[in-house]
């Protein structure tokens, strides 16, 4: 189902969006071992959030995540909630990427952020990705897998996680109705 065209490429930093990649490399050599060279600065372009950066060091691949440039609303961007979250299901849930480490020191780029493993994959976005014909066979077979993934990620033992405090669940659906 996937090939290299099919699957999001990051492509150069869009300008104003850029990263202090000095002070990024000493972080990372810091923080994860086997770094070594330069480090590889690109972005992915399409999202509607936080701002998502390939980055390449050593031979290796990873994903940066940061809040949007100007973003006021920092629970809305909580990059240390979404670095806590994958941590947690990590270990239990192996479908979400790897996390590696999370930086509150905004004097690295400019913002709190965190970096966890690239998983290659095909997103599916409003318009279909060139090179998938979205048959109505392969629209039941994602149909089927999405339900399948809420049901896995809904097993989760969320004590198990280590997530249980995280929001307040009692009366969440009265609440957001």
């Amino acid at each position: 189902m996937q090939n290299e065209l099919t699957i999001d490429q990051s492509r150069p930093v869009r300008a104003g969006e850029e990263l202090d990649e000095v002070k990024l490399r000493s972080y990372f050599v810091k923080h994860m071992s086997g770094i070594v060279g330069p480090l590889v600065v690109e972005q992915f372009p399409a999202g509607f959030s936080n701002l998502t950066y390939m980055v390449r060091a050593g031979g290796r691949e990873f994903v940066l995540r940061r809040p949007p440039l100007g973003a006021n609303i920092k629970t809305a961007h909580d990059m240390a909630r979404e670095y806590r979250i994958l941590s947690h299901l990590f270990p239990v849930y192996r479908k979400v990427p790897q996390p590696f480490f999370y930086c509150d020191d905004e004097t690295i780029i400019g913002a709190p952020f965190y970096v966890m493993e690239r998983v290659k994959g095909v997103i599916l976005r409003a318009q279909p990705v060139k090179g998938i014909e979205l048959s109505a066979e392969m629209m039941r077979q994602l149909s089927e897998a999405f339900v399948d993934n809420l049901i896995e990620i809904h097993d989760v033992d969320i004590q198990a996680a280590a997530l249980a405090d995280l929001g307040v669940p009692q009366g969440y659906v009265k609440r957001q109705v």
